[in-house]
């Protein structure tokens, strides 16, 4: 699923090419993704122009002047396109287009339709379910040791799993939890109350520095993450320990390999010898 780096890319990606321009048209394929689309989005959203976009989470948010928020999640293998043209051919897999004033088409693509889109009035995006209880941003000022060290103080599971909810932190996922907890040299087992002061400055700067990396490097292309260009994304290639089970760790001066174990049904990767 793509995770912080990989949503900002989406959302820089868009910006150039909706922040103040009006959507003149809008095509659905489909009635649902994984929820129901709003039956009133072609209605709310043609002729609308889109003031900004934001990044919440693993949210994209479309802010209008008529003060409405749509909100798009893009699921297991959602992407979002941006083309003068549209494909000759069209792909099965394109369920929303959006047409800008300036003749550019955003186009959302969904093979496993594991995404979804909705539609709030902007007064009400604050209670928004899935927007309510997300945790700071890991880039943003709210996200500091202290604030970390309060939240983590009681909690008696390993520190991958707490890192992993999105009440904790707003977009960290299994690639960068994995990434940053090796570079902060913390286990994945640690239980998440017994980690010391030093070691939560640490992990800080370690979540900061690996996120930052790979929004630079365009995210991580596994499988279904594309820019908007339709480019990958080149963070993969910089993977201390994710996916690389069995190679040598690549802190210098540690002589240990990577291991993989499972954790509430998610792959950890780890060197257990410099990891601690």
């Amino acid at each position: 699923m793509p995770e912080l780096p990989e949503v900002e890319i989406v959302k820089r990606g868009l910006s150039p090419f909706l922040a103040g321009r009006k959507i003149v048209r809008v095509e659905k394929t489909r009635p649902d993704l994984r929820w129901p689309i709003p039956g009133s989005l072609e209605h709310v959203l043609t002729g609308a122009r889109v003031l900004r976009l934001e990044r919440r989470g693993k949210y994209i948010l479309w802010h209008t002047q008529d003060e409405m928020v749509m909100i798009l999640h893009l699921g297991m293998s959602g992407r979002v396109l941006v083309t003068k043209d549209l494909p000759k051919v069209k792909n099965v897999h394109d369920h929303l287009t959006f047409k800008t004033e300036d003749g550019f088409f955003i186009r959302y693509n969904d093979p496993r339709r594991f995404g979804f889109i909705d539609l709030v009035p902007l007064s009400n995006l604050a209670e928004y379910p899935s927007i309510a209880n997300l945790g700071p941003e890991p880039l943003s000022n709210a996200f500091n040791a202290s604030a970390l060290q309060q939240k983590i103080s009681k909690k008696q599971a390993p520190i991958k799993s707490v890192l992993l909810d999105q009440t904790i932190i707003a977009g960290l996922g299994n690639i960068y939890v994995c990434e940053a907890l090796h570079r902060s040299g913390i286990s994945p087992r640690r239980k998440a109350k017994n980690i010391s002061e030093n070691k939560i400055d640490s992990l800080v700067v370690a979540i900061r520095v690996v996120l930052q990396d790979a929004i630079n490097a365009g995210g991580s292309t596994l499988k279904d993450h594309l820019q908007t260009t339709g480019e990958m994304g080149y963070f993969q290639h910089q993977f201390r320990v994710y996916s690389r089970v069995g190679e040598k760790c690549m802190k210098k001066s540690c002589l240990g390999t990577i291991k993989r174990i499972i954790q509430s049904g998610r792959s950890t990767f780890f060197c257990g010898k410099c990891q601690r």
